[in-house]
């Protein structure tokens, strides 16, 4: 049997679907695997922050219509790239083992955020991220950054940024993660919802396909990735909102953290819950519901005009 793996064209994309479809031939030896590489609209513009040019759904749209065509037969995605709603007849049938999900400093000069001096100029297009150094420290001037892994390094190498912020997940992946002078904690800098999850989305009247992937599936990530995502769907949140969730599962519970802020990090809302891993789901929605109680309704109005 064949199988046909979409992926976007980066190195960091490449290495996720290489990655798939080697563990997939490790559980099927007999199994043919191509590769079918896919240019994204997020891949296309380079030049515009992602709040401003339609969030989530920019790296994945272009996939899931191969998808819908059969042009391909499963995808490999970044979770946190992933919409919570998906076209009719698509879906998440695995999600991987998380990989480190905490964000990572990276300078030339500087070993960690308390080493920059005042007005250093920091780089990240991400919204939760930008709001989290302001917190933190608001005397930074923070610049957008676009690009894949490389590119942004590159920027950093050439002067153009004192210090910018990257996914520690995809530094390890690419084997980059020496780069890395400081792992922000998890209480820092709260991650991306499902950040370090690969996402497997197929058609679901594939039954094969899913059959096939579906050994790929970690139980554990799977729970929490449902209880990250029923938080984010429950406050509609994309990313033109700087929202973060994290969730841990120890001593047989699930503890997940939510963070919502308007856009200049002065106004704020944090909490956690706790409780049963197979309540994953309705302790997401439940955190999303006291955060909107707490006044986080108000701020996701202002951004979205309502």
């Amino acid at each position: 049997m064949k199988v046909r793996i979409g992926t976007r064209k980066s190195k960091l994309a490449l290495w996720q679907a290489n990655f798939v479809a080697q563990q997939l031939k490790k559980h099927f030896p007999d199994l043919e695997v191509e590769l079918v590489k896919i240019t994204t609209k997020g891949d296309k513009i380079l030049d515009v922050p992602l709040a401003k040019v339609g969030g989530k759904g920019l790296f994945v749209k272009e996939i899931e219509d191969a998808l819908l065509r059969n042009k391909i037969d499963l995808a490999v995605h970044s979770l946190k790239d992933v919409p919570t709603y998906f076209p009719p007849g698509l879906g998440l049938v695995a999600i991987t083992k998380r990989e480190d999900p905490r964000d990572a400093f990276l300078s030339v000069k500087y070993n960690s955020i308390d080493e920059l001096p005042k007005g250093a100029v920091v780089g990240t297009s991400s919204l939760r991220r930008k709001v989290q150094l302001k917190i933190h420290r608001p005397d930074l001037t923070i610049k957008d950054l676009r690009g894949n892994v490389d590119t942004r390094i590159r920027k950093l190498e050439e002067g153009q940024y004192d210090a910018i912020i990257l996914a520690y997940a995809g530094l390890k992946r690419l084997g980059l993660e020496n780069k890395a002078k400081q792992v922000f904690d998890t209480d820092f800098m709260i991650p991306a919802v499902a950040q370090g999850f690969l996402g497997i989305e197929t058609r679901l009247d594939d039954a094969e396909t899913i059959k096939i992937v579906s050994v790929l599936n970690d139980e554990e990530s799977r729970l929490r990735a449902t209880a990250e995502r029923a938080f984010l769907k429950a406050l509609e949140g994309g990313c033109q909102v700087p929202l973060a969730g994290y969730s841990e599962i120890k001593d047989g519970k699930l503890i997940l953290t939510g963070f919502i802020s308007d856009l200049e990090g002065k106004r704020y809302f944090k909490d956690f819950i706790e409780g049963s891993p197979v309540e994953a789901e309705d302790l997401g929605i439940e955190l999303a519901e006291r955060l909107l109680q707490s006044g986080a309704r108000e701020v996701l109005d202002e951004v979205y005009g309502r």
